[in-house]
């Protein structure tokens, strides 16, 4: 479930995040509690701890003292401004020095998502 490239915490975090994008959890959503998570992932709850606080910082979700966490109103958009960004600056120049090496151009891009699609 979890690779090395990346801090567990922070993998928790994009499988949070994601589960927002999908439409699992909507604005002002209640969301699993800390220790609700943790079981849930199978992780120790200090890991899921350090994701809530790490995604409450970047004011994806929100404390109701008492109540848990809630998904902030603007959660998704603020997360598809941030990966959005991710992927201009890092996939698509990886992306498009693969396409050069192996002699690919957008029309082939295109034909491919096409079939996808």
């Amino acid at each position: 479930m979890f690779t090395n490239d990346k801090a567990i915490y922070m993998q928790m975090a994009d499988r949070l995040c994601d589960e927002i994008l999908a439409g699992t959890y909507k604005s002002d959503d209640r969301i699993p509690s800390v220790r609700e998570y943790a079981v849930m992932l199978e992780v120790n709850t200090n890991t899921a701890v350090k994701t809530y606080e790490h995604l409450a910082r970047e004011g994806v979700i929100y404390n109701k003292r008492g109540l848990g966490y809630f998904v902030a109103p603007d959660a998704r958009e603020q997360i598809l401004q941030r990966r959005r960004e991710v992927f201009r600056q890092q996939t698509l120049p990886e992306l498009f020095r693969q396409m050069r090496l192996l002699g690919l151009d957008i029309g082939d891009i295109d034909r491919a998502w096409q079939l996808e699609g």
